[in-house]
Order: structure tokens, then sequence, then C-alpha cells
């Protein structure tokens, strides 16, 4: 019993001894040299990451030397770019533009004292529509003048110096009307006018009137006169023995046709005359 009981006291004593060892080496600082593990990006990754740092640095310098140099070259200011301006009444275009798409405005006007010029090299076209989108007026100028598609209402019409004016109609008729008179003048020169058919001058109320030092009727027939009271049928040129006939008198028609008759001592107009019954 007495040995059982030494041994028990000896083992606890070796074991509380145990206990003190161990406690006073994990007191005492340690004399080995700690373990340091990397932390970051090395070797080819590093050198990758340098490379598109780079290239991102380069690319955000040339793209801000084009922002700039295009800036430069469209004259970009806080008015407006180039020759267009922004103003308080709208916009305002200096200079030389060309449009490539329909160009929709209110009004177009050039600066004062200075032409207004719209240049193509084909054709000009300026349609007038109304609010249904309905073609109401066309002006085209081209290389042979000015086609108009509708009426035209103008206070003078004018040709470049040196140039004639022409006006035409080549499928349809042209009429050029005013309510209080129509006036063709040539100062310097002749007026002519010239048809295919018939020429036809008409006064509803008032009266032709042809004032001139001379009045020519050109291309008259002639008629044939008679001593008879019956209507002669010979014909009108005089015979070869006959002297030459030199003076003539201008006969009317009932229906108003105009005819030369031989003149003699009297009136030589009558109206059963071949030109008359002929015509």
């Amino acid at each position: 019993m007495d040995r059982s009981a030494n041994l028990d006291t000896e083992e606890l004593k070796m074991t509380r001894e145990q206990y003190i060892l161990a406690t006073q080496q994990n007191s005492l600082p340690r004399t080995e040299h700690p373990q340091f593990y990397p932390v970051g990006i090395y070797g080819w990754r590093k050198r990758c990451l340098y490379f598109f740092v780079l290239l991102l640095l380069v690319t955000m310098i040339v793209n801000l030397a084009m922002t700039i140099w295009i800036l430069k070259v469209m004259n970009f200011t806080v008015d407006g770019m180039g020759n267009l301006r922004v103003t308080k009444k709208g916009i305002r275009l200096e200079g030389i533009s060309e449009f490539l798409l329909p160009l929709y405005v209110k009004e177009i006007h050039s600066r004062k004292d200075s032409p207004l010029v719209l240049q193509s090299d084909r054709n000009v076209t300026v349609n007038a529509r109304n609010h249904m989108g309905q073609l109401t007026g066309q002006l085209t100028v081209g290389t042979e003048g000015a086609v108009f598609g509708h009426s035209v209402e103008t206070p003078h019409i004018r040709a470049e110096p040196s140039q004639d004016l022409k006006l035409e109609s080549p499928t349809r008729s042209l009429v050029m009307e005013a309510p209080r008179g129509v006036q063709v003048n040539a100062a310097a020169g002749d007026l002519k006018a010239t048809c295919r058919k018939e020429l036809h001058l008409q006064s509803t109320e008032g009266e032709i009137f042809l004032n001139a030092d001379t009045i020519r009727l050109g291309n008259l027939p002639v008629g044939s006169f008679s001593s008879s009271s019956s209507s002669s049928s010979s014909s009108s040129s005089p015979s070869s023995s006959a002297p030459r006939q030199t003076i003539y008198e201008l006969c009317v028609c009932p229906n108003g046709k105009l005819y030369l008759s031989p003149a003699g001592a009297g009136s030589t107009c009558q109206s059963s005359s071949n030109i008359c019954l002929w015509s």
C-alpha cells in the first residue's frame, strides 16, 4: 500500500516537472529566422501588366492628339463650327457649302451687299409644297435655262448682258396676263411674232391701232377685176403684151379677208371677186 502510494507521488512529480519545463520552453524567445512568403505578380505576368499599361497610355495620348487635331481642323468654337455659326436668330453659314441631303429652311438670304449663289453640277430644283405635302410650285434651273412647273409671278424678267431672253413652252401654250395691260417693247431692234397656223389680234372692247411710217402686208392674194357686173374668172397676172400693173387697191371681203385688186379710175373692189368666193 505504501509502495503504490510512493509510485503515484513520484509520477505526479514527474508530470509536474514536465509541465513546468514545457511552459518555460514556450515562454522563451525563439532564436530561429522566420520564413517569409512572397505576395504579388512576378515573372511574365508582371511584364504583361506593364506592357498593357504602356499601351493604354499611348492610346490615350494618340486619342487626345487626334481630338485636338480635329478641333483645330474643323475650327470648333463656342459659337459653332467652321463657317457655320449659331446665333440668336438662327444659323449663319459663310463661304462655299455643299449639301448632300435635302435642306429644309424657312428663309435663306445672303449677307448685305453680297449675292446669293446656288451652284450644282446638273440642275438646281426648288419645290414648294402645301401642308399636305402636295407639290404646288417648282423651279428648275438647268443648262438650257429656268423651267417653271406652275405659274410665275414676277415684276421683272431680264437676260444677262449681250444675251437673248427666250420664253418657251415646248409642249403647251405660253400665256402672259396682266389686268392693266401687257407691253412688249423693242427699243433698239425688231419685234417679230411668228406662228405656224393663225395669228389672232383681238380686242373685245377697244381697237387695234397700228402706228408706223410704213405698214406692209406681204403675200396678199391678187383678185380679178372685170368692168362688167358679173365676176370674172380670168387670171390676175397681166399678159406679156399688157403694161405691168404697179398700183393696187386694198379690198376687204365680207368675211374680213384682205386682198389686192388692180387699181383703176374708180374702186375695183367687188364682193363677188374670186378671192372672196373661194375663201
